[in-house]
């Protein structure tokens, strides 16, 4: 009897076709629409190997109703949506797709920060409601990128590839990482700084952390009032990182200028979310990887996962523990 698989996703057929020949293979059939929890709920009795997307809560309620199960195959980097500690506890694997999408998401992120500086979304709803009559000196500026302070919370491969970006547009870059990273400082012409320092001194702030326990609401009340009058905050990590309340506050009373985010604590954010209400918030629905190309990539890899597991083969991009929530 072949192994049992579940994909809670519809994807392209030309990246699951080879898997039928090895594995009894099962798939939601909607592309956007995630799968119910209850028809989660009755696949994962039977299943040996599960392929995820961030939508898929993989609690322990859940994994301890799948008692074959061997693998959970994450089509993210970031993995908060599995308990990952109560799946080793039973033995399953745990993986994630890195690296694939590290190019993609810092283009997304340095064009958020251009549109959120530059009040391009703002600007283009001003056009098309027919406001623009005429042009005058002030109208709809914004802040200068190049030149500026840029500061990015969380120096791995996205922040990195951030960091070489903003390098073009000759920005002084700043960062914090829980670890210095000296090399980079010296390949990137980057300059470590305890949090609260770089709060101060940045332009921009970049978030580009998982999250975690130790990073959940990171960013609040205390260090918003750090930041400059004049500073734009960009998340394109994760939601649940900032305090998305005391943001609020901080952009309704102009403490700080503008913000930029990809991501929000509960997704899809709610149309009636305050922060919609505010024409200094430019918002995306969590597009961060979203090329034709990388979240191909993406699926190929988490499938590779799912298949070298079910293999007895050490997965590639095995999620340990220690680097888990």
């Amino acid at each position: 009897m072949k192994p049992k698989i579940y994909i809670t996703r519809k994807l392209p057929e030309q990246i699951i076709k080879g898997l039928s020949r090895n594995y009894d293979v099962r798939m939601w059939d909607q592309e956007d629409i995630p799968v119910p929890r209850e028809v989660l709920i009755e696949e994962m009795k039977e299943v040996e190997g599960l392929l995820c997307l961030l939508t898929e809560q993989i609690d322990e309620s859940l994994i301890e109703q799948a008692p074959n199960l061997k693998i959970i195959a994450n089509m993210a980097v970031g993995h908060n949506n599995i308990d990952v500690q109560s799946a080793t506890k039973r033995g399953i694997m745990v993986t994630n797709t890195p690296g694939v999408l590290t190019e993609t998401t810092a283009d997304l992120t340095f064009g958020l920060l251009l549109a959120t500086a530059r009040r391009m979304m703002e600007a283009e709803d001003y056009l098309r409601s027919g406001k623009w009559e005429t042009w005058s000196p002030m109208q709809l500026t914004g802040q200068d990128v190049h030149g500026a302070t840029l500061g990015i919370i969380g120096l791995g491969r996205i922040g990195e590839a951030l960091a070489k970006r903003a390098k073009g547009f000759d920005m002084n870059l700043v960062y914090f990482n829980r670890n210095r990273k000296y090399e980079q400082e010296k390949e990137l012409g980057i300059e470590y700084q305890p949090l609260e320092k770089l709060l101060q001194i940045s332009d921009f702030v970049c978030v580009m952390l998982p999250l975690t326990a130790e990073t959940a609401y990171m960013i609040g009340k205390e260090q918003l009032e750090l930041m400059k009058g004049t500073a734009v905050l960009i998340n394109t990590a994760r939601g649940g990182i900032i305090d998305e309340k005391a943001l609020y506050q901080a952009l309704e009373n102009r403490e700080i200028w503008a913000a930029g985010l990809d991501v929000f604590e509960e997704e899809p954010v709610p149309l009636d979310h305050p922060l919609l209400t505010l024409p200094n918030v430019v918002t995306l629905p969590h597009i961060g990887s979203a090329s034709i190309a990388t979240r191909m990539k993406m699926a190929t890899l988490a499938v590779q996962n799912l298949v070298d597991g079910l293999s007895g083969d050490t997965p590639r991009n095995l999620v340990l523990l220690n680097k888990s929530k």
